[in-house]
């Protein structure tokens, strides 16, 4: 398989972004609590199902003081229609009391301290610094991950590795775009079993669509 050069992955980003404009973050938030709160809980659950339980949780819950002296079966309560509720419930509590405890009840905002909170991983920490601080990151969840090793931006087994392939592949002034951008294709066009490759305005850059024309008939 063909190397991908930096100019042509600028080429990727920028056709994502024509065809992608004027995107916000899929989580609904109106500061880094609720930023926070509402990545912790989509691990594994939709977008659309988090901003359907957070207004009410909010409401219930505004800040880190207010969230961490809340019971696990009154968080329940609010989340229970998305998956793993009970130990989300659980980190989102001992998170808020971290926040209060050892971060004055603010959000810290470097990936270090992110992650030492309960239920951060990276790809959280991440979604936080963009979306909440405006700094350059890469989340990386399944639609980025999938979509960048079939365009050739990646060759990694794993959201770390492919993580830094991008940061080094592009330029950091993109990053916080392009997230949002390849994961609303991986959702439009680039799906796990079905991708249109037909319609796809990256098909010219696309490693998984020159092998599969080299196996065979195209997708």
């Amino acid at each position: 398989m063909q190397s991908m050069t930096r100019k042509e992955a600028h080429e990727i980003a920028q056709i994502l972004k024509e065809n992608y404009p004027d995107l916000e973050p899929f989580l609904h938030a109106k500061n880094p609590f609720e930023s926070l709160v509402a990545t912790i809980l989509s691990a594994q659950t939709t977008d659309r199902q988090v901003n359907k339980v957070t207004p009410a949780l909010f409401a219930a819950y505004p800040d880190p003081e207010a969230l961490s002296r809340a019971g696990e079966e009154e968080v329940m309560d609010y989340i229970r229609s998305i998956g793993f509720f009970r130990t989300k419930a659980r980190n989102i509590i001992l998170t808020a009391q971290k926040l209060v405890g050892d971060f004055g009840g603010k959000v810290p905002n470097t990936m270090e301290e992110l992650m030492s909170l309960p239920g951060v991983g990276r790809k959280t920490a991440n979604v936080v610094l963009a979306n909440s601080f405006g700094q350059a990151s890469m989340p990386v969840d399944t639609h980025v991950f999938r979509v960048s090793n079939r365009l050739g931006l990646s060759k990694s087994k794993n959201p770390e590795e492919c993580e830094q392939d991008l940061r080094k592949i592009l330029e950091e002034e993109s990053w916080n775009y392009f997230h949002l951008s390849i994961i609303q294709h991986g959702r439009d066009i680039c799906s796990a079993r079905s991708p249109k490759c037909e319609i796809c305005p990256l098909r010219d850059h696309c490693r998984y669509l020159d092998s599969m024309k080299k196996e065979g008939p195209s997708c």
